[in-house]
C-alpha cells in the first residue's frame, strides 16, 4: 500500500483560558489522536459539540483557530510533517494542497466581493489555473452542485443568494483549486434535505473523479454514513471509537457511539389547537426592495399558544422570508399579521416594546447573530436589562439560570463567541431569546449546528418550556426528524407558496403531492447505500416521466 496522504500521530491541541478571578492557565482540548487517510478516501469525524472535530480538521492545515495551539504530535501531508514546515510552505499548503469548507458560509464570504471572484481566488493565486480557466471550472462546479443559473450565479454578491446556495458556493470554492485534501466542516448543515442529496452526490463524485481525500466533519451519522469509508467518534478531545463505516453504524462497540446511533429519542404527541391563535398570517405577499418579483405568494398560516408550527421546504422556498415578514424586518406588499390579539405594524420601527419582547427570533447562523466583542453574560443579559430592568447580581443570577437550562453552566458567562464551538454559540442565542419570556419564538434552523445528543436536549428544553410558559414556536427547519419530534402542525413551502398545510398527522400521511413526497423521501436514513438507492429511484422516476 502507498503511504497515506494524511497521517496524524499523537496530535495534542491546547488553549489558554482566562477564568474570572483566577490566573490564566493552559488546558488540553485534544488528547493524543491518531489516524491515517489515503488518497480518494473519506474519514468522517463525528461527536458532540466541542468534541474537537473542527479543531482536528483545521490541524490538517497546521492551523489553530481562536487562540488554539497545536502543542504536540505530528501531522504529515504528502510525506512531510507540516507542523515543522516554514511559513512559506504552510501558505502554499492552505488553499492549494488542502482546502476547507466552513460550517458557516455566511460568516466566511466577503460581502463586498462577488461570489465568482472569491471562488476562483485560491486557484489563481496558487497558479493552478488562469483566471479564465478557473472561471470555467467554477461554472462547471456550480452546475454539478445543483446551483441555479450556474453561468451567472457567480456574478451575484453573497447576500443575493440563499444560505443553502451560499454553502454550495463554498464547496465549489474548495474544489476549484483541485486540492489533494478537503476538510468539509458541516458542509450540508444549511441545506434542505432535497438539496443535500445533490451536494452529497457531488462530493462523492468529486472524490471519485479527482482522487481527493476528505475529512468530513458532521454531527449527523446518517449523512456521514453516505460519504465516509471510515468514521472516528470523538468526545471531549478523545477518540471514543474508530473503524469502518459499516461497523460504526451497524455494530458500535462503545456506549457513547450506541447513543449517537439511536437518536432521536423525542416522541411528541400532537396537541389540539386552542380557540384563539397567537399568530395569524393572512394572505402574505412580499418582495425584496429593488426587485420586481414576489418571493412570497398569498401565504396564510396560524399558530396557537403552546403549539409548534413547523415550516419546511427546500432552500429558497421562502421559509426565512416568512419569518422576516412576521418579525417586521421585511414589510409585506399585501397581507396582514395579527399577534396576541392585536394587529402588528408591517415595519419593525412601528412596533411597541411589548411587541418586540413577546415575539423573539433565534437565527440560523449563530456566527453572525452575536457581537464578537461581547461576553456570553452580556449577550444573554441585554434583554434582561432592556425588557425587565434587571441589573447587577440579580441580572447575573438570571443569566446563570439560563446557562444552566441550556446545559452550559456559569463557567461560560465571561467567554466571548470566538471561544465557543458552533453548537455552544447557538445555545447562547437560544438562551438570549428565552430571556425575554416571549409568547412566540421563531426558531430558524436552531438545531442545525448541534450534534444529535445536544440537539435532543435543546428540543426537550424547548418542549418543557412550552408546557410551563404556553409559548408557541414557529420552527423553520429542513430536518424532518425534528419536525416529527416536535411539530403540532406543518406548512410545506415551495417557491414562495404553501403547498401543504395542516396538523402533523395529516401532512405526514399519504396521499402526498409530488413535492411533499420528494421531501419526505429525501430524509437520510441510517444505512449504507441509502444515497445511491435514492439517486437510482429518482433516475427511474425521471425516465418514466
Amino acid at each position: 500500500m502507498s503511504d497515506p496522504l494524511l497521517k496524524v500521530r499523537n496530535l495534542k491541541i491546547g488553549a489558554t483560558v482566562y477564568p474570572p478571578g483566577e490566573k490564566p492557565h493552559d488546558i488540553e482540548i485534544v488528547h493524543g489522536v491518531d489516524f491515517d487517510l489515503a488518497p480518494g478516501k473519506v474519514l468522517g469525524l463525528i461527536g458532540e459539540s466541542g468534541a474537537g472535530k473542527s479543531t482536528i480538521g483545521l490541524a490538517s492545515m497546521a492551523y489553530g483557530r481562536g487562540g488554539v495551539e497545536i502543542t504536540g504530535g505530528e501531522v504529515w501531508v504528502n510525506g512531510r510533517d507540516i507542523l515543522k514546515s516554514g511559513i512559506r510552505d504552510v501558505r502554499s499548503l492552505r488553499g492549494g494542497e488542502v482546502t476547507y469548507v466552513s460550517q458557516s458560509a455566511a460568516a466566511s464570504f466577503n460581502p463586498a466581493k462577488k461570489i465568482m471572484d472569491q471562488v476562483i481566488e485560491a486557484a489563481v493565486e496558487h497558479g493552478k489555473f488562469t483566471k479564465a480557466q478557473a472561471e470555467d471550472r467554477a461554472r462547471a462546479l456550480f452546475a454539478k452542485l445543483g446551483l441555479p443559473d450556474p453561468d451567472n450565479i457567480g456574478k451575484r454578491y453573497p447576500h443575493q443568494v440563499s444560505g443553502g446556495q451560499l454553502q454550495r458556493c463554498m464547496t465549489a470554492l474548495a474544489l476549484c483549486p483541485e486540492p489533494d485534501l478537503v476538510v468539509f466542516d458541516e458542509p450540508t448543515t444549511a441545506l434542505d434535505v432535497t438539496t443535500q442529496i445533490d451536494v452529497l452526490k457531488a462530493i462523492k463524485e468529486a472524490i471519485r473523479d479527482t482522487g481527493v481525500a476528505a475529512l468530513y466533519i458532521t454531527h449527523d451519522l446518517a449523512v456521514v454514513a453516505q460519504v465516509s469509508d471510515d468514521i472516528m467518534v470523538l468526545r471531549m478531545g478523545d477518540m471514543v471509537e474508530y473503524g469502518p463505516t459499516d461497523q460504526i453504524i451497524n455494530a458500535p462497540q462503545e456506549e457513547y457511539t450506541k447513543a449517537l446511533v439511536s437518536v432521536r429519542s423525542i416522541r411528541h404527541e400532537e396537541k389540539q389547537p386552542s380557540a384563539t391563535p397567537v399568530l395569524t398570517a393572512k394572505k402574505i405577499t412580499a418582495r425584496y426592495k429593488g426587485t420586481n418579483f414576489d418571493v412570497l405568494h398569498d401565504v396564510s398560516v396560524e399558530l396557537h399558544p403552546g403549539q409548534t408550527l413547523a415550516v419546511v421546504g427546500e432552500s429558497g422556498s421562502g421559509k426565512s422570508t416568512l419569518a422576516r415578514v412576521i418579525t417586521g424586518l421585511l414589510p409585506p406588499s399585501h397581507g396582514k399579521i395579527d399577534f396576541a390579539g392585536r394587529s402588528l405594524s408591517d415595519a419593525l420601527a412601528g412596533r411597541s416594546r411589548e411587541d418586540l419582547r413577546e415575539l423573539q427570533m433565534i437565527y440560523q447562523m449563530a456566527d453572525v447573530a452575536m457581537n464578537p466583542r461581547q461576553t456570553v453574560g452580556t449577550i444573554i443579559g441585554r434583554p434582561l436589562e432592556f425588557y425587565f430592568g434587571l441589573k447587577g447580581a440579580e441580572k447575573r443570577a438570571r443569566v446563570v439560570e439560563l446557562l444552566d437550562k441550556i446545559e452550559m453552566g456559569d463557567g461560560f458567562i465571561d467567554r466571548y463567541p470566538a471561544e465557543l464551538s458552533g453548537g455552544q454559540k447557538q445555545r447562547v442565542c437560544i438562551a438570549r431569546a428565552l430571556a425575554a419570556k416571549p409568547k412566540l419564538i421563531i426558531c430558524d434552523e436552531v438545531t442545525s449546528a448541534l450534534d444529535p445528543l445536544v440537539a435532543d436536549g435543546i428540543l426537550k428544553l424547548l418542549l418543557d418550556l412550552q408546557k410551563v410558559e404556553d409559548v408557541a414556536y414557529l420552527f423553520i427547519t429542513h430536518d424532518l426528524a425534528t419536525v416529527r419530534a416536535i411539530a403540532d402542525s406543518i406548512a410545506v413551502m415551495y417557491q414562495g407558496k404553501v403547498v401543504r398545510y395542516g396538523p402533523k398527522s395529516q401532512v405526514l400521511s399519504p396521499p402526498f403531492d409530488d413535492y411533499t413526497d420528494l421531501l419526505l423521501s429525501s430524509v437520510p436514513e441510517m444505512k449504507l447505500g441509502w444515497l445511491e438507492e435514492v439517486i437510482a429511484h429518482r433516475k427511474m422516476e425521471s425516465a418514466g416521466n
